[in-house]
């Protein structure tokens, strides 16, 4: 059985005329590494989705929840083994270590110089942007149990701190990515 050309127009036409799926009009981001190459695409997408009128939600989990750690708190935690995990990972957005190549430190430097000169806002300016683009910047409470953290500790602008169970049901409906 052959297909014209003329039926293959006739489908494509059909096909196009049809209404298209409605786009979600949420986007929901689980946070869950606080590493410059991971929170730098997290903090992009966030604001871009807000710019695009996207209903925008950031969820900080485990290590993600690091880069809100204010930049002058270096120690925190109640315990011993909770500030030893502060120590090794020092929380701020001014102090992000690269996934891979990280050179002691030299990496995130190169990877800030070239950001600069190709005019890339760095996670600081973008986590400004997303505060004032209405992203919902949501702390995970279990890991701010879990790590010693308290709200003191962490950036001004930030929602309530949640559960799983917020987070989950921000994503319902949602785009949902995991960075």
């Amino acid at each position: 059985m052959s297909v014209t050309i003329d039926e293959t127009a006739a489908a494509v036409y059909q096909k196009l005329a049809e209404p298209q799926k409605e786009q979600a009009e949420k986007l929901v981001i689980f946070a869950w590494s606080g590493e410059l190459d991971r929170i730098w695409p997290t903090l992009i997408l966030a604001t871009t989705g807000a710019a695009m009128g996207k209903e925008t939600t950031v969820f900080f989990t485990f290590w993600g929840l690091f880069p809100l750690v204010k930049n002058e708190v270096r120690m925190t935690g109640e315990n011993w083994m909770q500030r030893m995990l502060s120590l090794m990972n020092r929380g701020g957005d001014m102090h992000l270590k690269l996934s891979k190549m990280n050179f002691a430190g030299m990496g995130p430097a190169m990877m800030n110089h070239l950001a600069q000169e190709h005019n890339v806002a760095s996670p600081h300016d973008l986590l400004e942007a997303a505060k004032e683009l209405g992203v919902k910047l949501i702390p995970c409470q279990m890991t701010m149990d879990l790590l010693g953290l308290k709200r003191e500790d962490l950036i001004d602008g930030l929602d309530e701190p949640a559960g799983a169970t917020k987070a989950l049901a921000e994503a319902q409906g949602a785009i949902t990515l995991f960075i």
